[in-house]
């Protein structure tokens, strides 16, 4: 049974009744970030209950040592852990001594929590009836500043409904905590120092193994019915923790209100002897303004980002509140301003996948960006690679490949392979071919070629030079094959000749011999000094020639289509259809060996080909292979039903496509998978805007030129998106009958619309 809590509403994910089953679902769901810092939505008051209390800084992260049954020659050391960092959020209340504490409350009424994502805040609301009588009634906000992205601000405050009473407020900061994600219980932090003044306290911790120094501050504030007070504090603190305690005296219908600002510096951004000087310099900014001129600036800054990322739909709320939902949170986790970061798969909502990149940033992460922000952001995500290409490199070298063949990988904080699973480790190496395929698409899209010179064609060569060492000459077969992989189907370990890997390795080789070609002719001196970089000769691009033209591609004559892998025909061909419901989910209800068995695939892997390279096959070719592999399909990765729902689009099968959009797109907020507590899947999230944008808008890069092919689905009046197309901001509305296209700025731009060229004026409405 998924969930179906979360109220339908166009700018705002709500909840409203209080269930504690519901809170840890409710921490994933209603949780925020800045791209710098994060935190799972946990109650501010103490809460006795089952909870998942988790706070994140971008970056800070913890090498926890690897544990297999059977330690294999070559396993990374280590997997990086997203650390639970040092919790600033915290608020004790007491009421005549007694804690306030949803779990243990006599009653709770009115209980209302709600996610803004048009101004980015979250607040929560109730009435809550205490064992010693009193009753009082709750109302908190609180954000992460995108202006000043090392603070948030919480004004959470109390009204006494029935009588008078003492309220205590207790803000503290604690570095006594742990990650629900550990695999041998290892102490994370290391608390060098405790402090406070004023108002003020600080706690000074380093990351054990790693040595990230960071500060958590916190300051408060007072207000009687909003007008502020001065309460000198009881302070307590001891190793790890600070707390200071506002007892007042309230009346019954008054209103006590705190201002909590808290947040982190890092020697990621500052001297590490400098993180209080730092802190205390932005509380003074952060409380200067105030919370309300704070969260003002916050709703500027989050007007600004709607005004390009925005997708309306018009007909169907839940629709439409899911794909705000997917678009905000992925503008939580990553802005683009920092080119040392990336896009974690859970973001700053969980801690399970652990590092903070994989193959999903290139695959699914950077067209989102590329059209909704500045080209710098996506070229940013694409230099992040080139300055781990020494690491992929050292990581091919451990595995036995040379000559500056690399391997980028799996899982990654610093561009060392960090993820402990053999199958994937050593196997999913198609991953290499996602790393060239995005600075491809961002060439298509952008127009920037000097990406490549510059940087780009040094990692390409690199990964051409993998896949060169990667294959082998079968004299059986009288061609190539790669051995030994696992593709981006999960549920298919250590196979033969995957064809989405085969092919995008001759792909790879191809498009490399090809800029290589280019940048003899065109950039001499970056030529020269790539080939004296990289000591490439002329014989051994012929060698890679000679791989990529034999590749072997394993083919069904039966069913004319690409097998996914060397005998998948010798498996039972049971559709999903005619599985038993109750033995789905397979990944939670059959043993692995039975899944490894079985023909069921976990995520598109030859229709990823497909999605790639449309442009190579036939639409006819589409739709047989769509036919024959989708069946089969159990979509049980994130990444999968977005990329149906595109092919879906693409074949006219609008049906499916919108069934597959509301998977993706819903696929949190319905909690499918069952594992919402864990966290979210920001990564995905980028594959919910392509089913609109791609599949619906039929959006691409043909000819060097932007085309599209709309469609809408038959429960939708009408959606319109914006994208930024070489620095030119096109807007598209579709409804059931046209099509109409605006351009902001002073200059015209050609697209293909269903195959006929059309011009785009400015401030000139275009229908078709």
């Amino acid at each position: 049974m998924n969930l179906e809590y979360i109220k339908p509403d166009e700018w705002s994910i709500i909840e409203e009744g209080f269930n504690p089953d519901h809170v840890k679902a409710s921490e994933s769901i209603f949780s925020i970030g800045n791209g710098a810092m994060g935190q799972r939505a946990n109650f501010e008051e103490h809460y006795s209950g089952a909870t998942f209390q988790g706070s994140y800084i971008a970056g800070v992260y913890y090498p926890d040592k690897t544990r297999v049954g059977w330690w294999k020659n070559g396993y990374p050391e280590y997997f990086a852990k997203v650390l639970n960092a040092p919790s600033w959020i915290g608020i004790n209340v007491k009421i005549n001594g007694e804690n306030l504490d949803l779990f243990s409350c006599e009653n709770v009424q009115d209980f209302k929590r709600e996610l803004n994502m048009k101004e980015g805040w979250l607040s929560r609301s109730f009435t809550a009836t205490l064992k010693n009588g009193l009753i009082v009634k709750v109302e908190s906000k609180r954000f992460l500043s995108l202006e000043l992205d090392e603070i948030g601000a919480i004004n959470y405050q109390v009204t006494l409904v029935n009588g008078d009473a003492k309220i205590t407020y207790q803000p503290y900061i604690d570095s006594d905590i742990h990650n629900e994600d550990t695999n041998w219980e290892d102490k994370f932090w290391d608390t060098q120092n405790v402090s406070h003044q004023n108002h003020q306290a600080f706690i000074n911790a380093k990351t054990m193994k790693t040595h990230f120094n960071t500060c958590t501050f916190m300051e408060s504030k007072l207000f009687i019915n909003n007008k502020p007070i001065i309460i000198e504090p009881f302070i307590k603190a001891d190793a790890n923790s600070a707390l200071f305690s506002y007892e007042h005296d309230v009346k019954q219908g008054e209103t006590y209100s705190i201002h909590k600002y808290g947040g982190y510096t890092v020697d990621r951004n500052h001297d590490k002897d400098q993180l209080i000087y730092a802190a205390k310099s932005v509380l003074a900014k952060a409380t200067n303004l105030g919370f309300d001129e704070l969260l003002e600036n916050q709703k500027r800054a989050w007007q600004n980002i709607w005004n390009l990322a925005d997708i309306s739909i018009e007909g169907d709320i839940k629709a439409q509140q899911a794909i705000r939902f997917n678009i905000f949170q992925l503008n939580q986790t990553y802005l683009g301003k920092d080119s040392d970061l990336n896009i974690g798969p859970k973001g700053f909502t969980g801690e399970k996948y652990g590092g903070s990149t994989y193959w999903d940033t290139e695959a699914y992460c950077i067209p989102f960006y590329m059209a909704t922000k500045d080209q710098k952001v996506a070229r940013a995500l694409l230099e992040y690679r080139y300055n781990h290409l020494e690491k992929a490199i050292e990581n091919a070298q451990k595995l036995g490949f040379k000559n500056g063949a690399a391997l980028y990988p799996m899982v990654t904080m610093n561009g060392e392979e960090c993820h402990n699973e053999w199958e994937i480790t050593f196997e999913e190496i198609h991953r290499n071919g996602a790393i060239a395929f995005a600075i491809y698409n961002y060439y298509r899209y952008t127009n920037d070629y000097s990406y490549i010179p510059e940087k780009g064609l040094e990692v390409l060569i690199g990964i051409a030079r993998f896949w060169y060492q990667r294959a082998n000459f079968s004299k059986d077969k009288n061609q190539y094959v790669i051995l030994g992989v696992t593709g981006p189907n999960e549920y298919e370990n250590n196979v033969n000749n995957n064809w989405y890997t085969n092919y995008i390795a001759k792909w790879c080789i191809e498009y490399t011999i090809e800029n290589i070609q280019k940048i003899e002719s065109e950039f001499a001196s970056d030529y020269t000094r790539i080939m004296n970089k990289t000591q490439l000769s002329k014989a051994e691009i012929k060698e890679w020639k000679n791989v990529s033209n034999n590749m072997y591609f394993p083919y069904s004559e039966q069913y004319k289509v690409y097998l996914q892998q060397d005998g998948f025909l010798d498996k039972e061909l049971i559709t999903v259809s005619d599985l038993d419901p109750s033995q789905r989910p397979i990944n939670q209800k059959w043993s692995w060996d039975r899944i490894l068995r079985s023909p069921y695939i976990k995520q598109a892997d030859v229709l990823q080909g497909f999605y790639f390279f449309e442009d190579h096959f036939s639409v006819e070719e589409l739709e047989k292979h769509f036919d024959f592999y989708e069946p089969f399909t159990v979509h049980e990765s994130s990444l999968s039903p977005c990329v149906h729902s595109i092919q879906a689009a693409k074949l006219d099968r609008m049906d499916q496509a919108y069934t597959f959009y509301l998977r993706t797109s819903r696929l949190d907020l319905d909690d499918y998978n069952h594992e919402v507590e864990e966290g979210l899947h920001i990564t995905s999230m980028a594959g919910t805007w392509m089913s609109i944008v791609e599949g619906f808008g039929g959006m691409r890069v043909k000819d060097n030129t932007l085309s599209f092919e709309p469609k809408i689905p038959k429960q939708w009046k009408a959606y319109s998106f914006k994208i930024n197309f070489r620095n030119q901001i096109v807007k598209v509305n579709v409804t059931q009958n046209e099509t109409s296209f605006e351009i902001e700025g002073n200059m015209e731009l050609q697209v293909f619309v269903n195959n006929e060229l059309i011009t785009i004026s400015p401030n000139n409405l275009v229908t078709v």
